[in-house]
């Protein structure tokens, strides 16, 4: 997957970038630069907050008039970069998205869209009306193991697909970091779980059942175990003043203090302290004062912590999709697809294809390039071919390097959305005609997705 800068011939100089938002993900993409400076150059950079967009700066040599605490202004300004990496929170991703658009920047956008189906449309209509090329950073599509999954269908390797089972391990640890006490913790600051943490998942199994179209989608799922109710006798509201932190898997002391003694400053630790560089005493101070030292009993997280979604597809295709927060592993997916003429299964490491006819079964391993370094190893290496592919498309005027276009990626969010309506109004949701959409209520009726 990643792409020699003889691919970016028709570019000769680099591509030049500018990252709003300069969180994790900003900061991750942008290390691409670090290792190919002969094919990216970050020339820009916007975020609130100081230390982050100083950071930023300072590891890509940003001239400090493209230094912003506002998107905004850049816009105002002529157009000085070639593309633009938005990784914003999710809810203000539409605003800079058709901004940028408008003004000609190529787009890389951080998942998911963004958490309203009109405004998914609307970038992906600002985008086609400007030319410009959109990325949705659908990390997963550009894993070489889910790549050759892809492969091994269209190869008809298994025959027809019958029937599609996906399971997404979110880690017990990851899902108390990052929706009890974190950023995606409350529907009304971010957007519902489904979306936030799967829209890759349904992504995954919209793209390996097509072109077959979703007719029919059902979801359940709840708040769980991360309440009040379940709070333990003689807890403390606090991790640090709290009397039984020792008997809680989820104590805060656990998670972020011990990893910092050990030497491991990376996620989820340095999530805690935008505003400085984690170590003991900036750690300490987050969890005696900030939201990620508080008890996962007490907080004010209103997001499901398991949900299941089922989808019926043209031709009689079935798919299951499981996300689960109480788990070991994080993050690690584990996919069987069963065919008319055999079995493929994935556990990370490997494709195990078994034939029918043959009886025999096969293993198949995906040839990842992708470097080591920090960030760029991340999703198995598929944080990196994202942005070689997006760089790529950039460099070479060719939208075809992108995985995770405006269209596909629009029709699997309006699938994710149709999900959640079948959760809250607990009912099975009949798929519209995507050409005939009609907005009603922040929702979009698809008849064929």
């Amino acid at each position: 997957m990643g792409q020699s800068s003889s691919q970016d011939a028709r570019m000769t100089s680099p591509v030049r970038v500018i990252v709003v938002g300069a969180g994790c993900r900003g900061e991750i993409y942008s290390q691409f630069a670090s290792i190919h400076p002969d094919r990216v150059k970050v020339v820009g950079v916007a975020d609130p907050r100081k230390f982050a967009r100083t950071k930023l700066q300072q590891q890509h040599n940003i001239l400090d008039e493209n230094v912003f605490e506002d998107w905004h202004t850049i816009v105002e300004r002529e157009k000085f970069a070639d593309a633009v990496l938005i990784c914003t929170p999710d809810r203000l991703h539409k605003e800079p998205a058709v901004a940028f658009a408008q003004k000609g920047y190529h787009i890389l956008l951080e998942k998911p869209m963004a958490t309203t189906a009109e405004d998914c449309t609307a970038i992906v209509e600002a985008c086609t009306q400007s030319g410009a090329m959109l990325s949705v950073g659908h990390v997963l599509r550009y894993d070489p193991l889910i790549h050759k999954i892809k492969e091994l269908i269209d190869a008809g390797v298994i025959g027809d697909v019958m029937h599609i089972q996906h399971l997404e391990p979110v880690g017990f640890y990851h899902f108390a970091h990052s929706f009890v006490r974190g950023n995606w913790r409350n529907e009304a600051e971010s957007s519902f779980a489904l979306l936030a943490k799967s829209c890759h998942d349904i992504d995954l199994i919209h793209h390996w059942a097509g072109p077959r179209r979703c007719v029919k989608v059902s979801s359940f799922g709840s708040v769980s175990h991360f309440g009040k109710e379940n709070k333990p006798t003689g807890a403390g509201s606090r991790c640090l003043d709290c009397s039984i932190e020792g008997d809680c898997p989820y104590s805060a002391s656990k998670i972020y203090l011990n990893r910092v003694k050990q030497g491991h400053t990376g996620w989820p630790v340095s999530v805690i302290c935008p505003n400085s560089l984690p170590d003991i005493e900036s750690v300490t101070e987050a969890l005696r004062t900030g939201p990620y030292g508080r008890c996962v009993y007490e907080c004010d997280n209103d997001v499901c912590s398991n949900q299941v979604v089922n989808m019926e597809f043209e031709g009689g295709l079935t798919a299951a999709f499981s996300m689960v927060a109480f788990t070991e592993e994080i993050c690690k997916r584990k996919t069987t697809i069963y065919g008319s003429k055999g079995e493929l299964s994935c556990d990370g490491h490997e494709v195990h294809v078994f034939d029918f006819l043959s009886q025999r079964s096969t293993k198949h391993k995906a040839h990842n390039d992708s470097p080591k370094v920090f960030g760029m190893s991340g999703h198995g290496g598929a944080d990196y071919h994202l942005m070689a592919a997006f760089i790529s498309a950039v460099a070479n005027n060719d939208p075809s390097h992108i995985r995770s276009g405006p269209e596909e990626t629009l029709l699997s969010h309006l699938l994710v959305f149709e999900a959640e309506r079948s959760r809250l109004e607990s009912r099975v949701v009949h798929c519209g005609d995507i050409g005939k959409r009609r907005m009603t209520d922040k929702h979009v009726d698809i008849k064929t997705i």
